[in-house]
């Protein structure tokens, strides 16, 4: 049978033993390179179709939305869990129309103050377009890529995108799960159909 050291023996060897493991502790973490990112360009036009889930920190919606982008203007046509229109926000040159579900309607010079109406949370709606194809705006910061060089995380804005799927292994696919934070806000999309358009 081994002899156990003496009691002040054990003490010195858990004293060390601690010691080694807060020196441990206090290394200095070594982060993997980011890669530099991947060159991206935006779709002038799209269709995104996609499940939403959004909350200000006291109201909370979700359901389906499907989303025609083009130079000319946006149409957000958003659905209820059970696949009916809850609204849809028409925007053009002239100014921005919210039709809901019961029949009114609702008019603004922009889309920027009625989007909110159906998505739930106030968000900037000339980055929007960007955030959803992964493509970082002048003035935003990518903080991490992927193994490809796709974002994985933005700041624009003070908004942050988190990026945590694409639809495909190439360089340019389209992102197919992110999530927008800033604050309370926050915006969960999962893009099931995207279609650029010419």
């Amino acid at each position: 049978m081994k002899p156990r050291p003496p009691r002040r023996g054990r003490h010195i060897l858990l004293a060390a033993g601690a010691l080694a493991m807060l020196l441990a502790g206090c290394a200095p973490l070594t982060r993997a390179p980011m890669l530099a990112p991947a060159s991206r360009s935006a779709a002038s036009a799209f269709l995104l179709e996609g499940r939403i889930s959004a909350t200000d920190g006291t109201r909370a919606a979700s359901g389906r939305i499907e989303w025609r982008h083009a130079p000319g203007g946006d149409r957000w046509t958003a659905y209820s869990p059970l696949g009916q229109i809850a609204a849809r926000l028409e925007s053009d040159a002239d100014g921005a129309r919210l039709l809901s579900a019961d029949g009114s309607v609702l008019e603004a010079d922009s889309a920027q103050t009625l989007l909110p109406q159906v998505i739930g949370v106030e968000v900037p709606v000339d980055r929007l377009a960007l955030w959803v194809q992964a493509v970082p705006a002048d003035g935003a910061e990518v903080r991490h890529t992927d193994a490809r060089g796709r974002p994985g995380l933005v700041i624009d804005q003070g908004w942050r995108i988190d990026y945590h799927a694409y639809a495909g292994p190439d360089g340019d696919a389209a992102p197919a799960r992110l999530d927008v934070s800033r604050g309370d806000a926050r915006i969960r999309l999962v893009i099931d159909q995207w279609t650029p358009a010419p």
